[in-house]
């Protein structure tokens, strides 16, 4: 799987093909995220087969939809707990990220993982992702945001003035 641009959340259900053996057969929910429908299905069946024992070839998709964020405009605490093969072997991890949704959560989550460890998006299974409070985080990173007098400074101000286009001289960003 490559990792390219923002990853989605899709649900894929599917389940085995009905034979005369087994008329019924038992449907199969998973949150998959990838950057399209068809890199998901592929997803969903990679996991299935590790789990059931039926692929593609005995099962069929029966949906796969985009999941949509509730409320995408406030910004949220994450914890993602994932695994990942490395090149020494197999590694569990917690992470946490602050993010507005659960998309751009686990993108940086992804690209990280690639800085930092060097993982591809391939070797790289997300178990859970939950929304944390501001209380239970544990990571500096992102406690550090959690200050309500939290403040940036701005060295470089460009002051916007009314007029043409263009401009003849070159703005004074250095303001004491």
């Amino acid at each position: 799987m490559k990792a390219k641009g923002t990853l989605k959340e899709y649900t894929v259900i599917g389940r085995k093909l009905p034979t005369d053996a087994e008329p019924v057969t038992p449907l199969y929910r998973m949150k998959i995220f990838a950057t399209d429908p068809v890199v998901a299905k592929s997803r969903f069946w990679y996991f299935l087969r590790q789990l059931r024992k039926f692929k593609k070839t005995t099962g069929e998709i029966v949906s796969c939809e985009e999941v949509k964020e509730q409320n995408p405009l406030k910004i949220k605490n994450f914890g993602i707990w994932l695994r990942y093969n490395s090149r020494s072997g197999t590694h569990n991890m917690y992470r946490e990220y602050r993010d507005m949704t659960v998309n751009g959560a686990i993108t940086q989550c992804y690209r990280d993982m690639g800085a930092r460890h060097r993982a591809r998006a391939h070797s790289i299974q997300i178990i859970r992702v939950e929304p944390v409070a501001a209380g239970k985080c544990r990571r500096p990173l992102v406690t550090q945001t959690h200050d309500s007098k939290i403040q940036f400074p701005l060295p470089c101000r460009v002051q916007k003035q009314g007029g043409a286009l263009v401009q003849a001289n070159r703005p004074s960003t250095y303001f004491q």
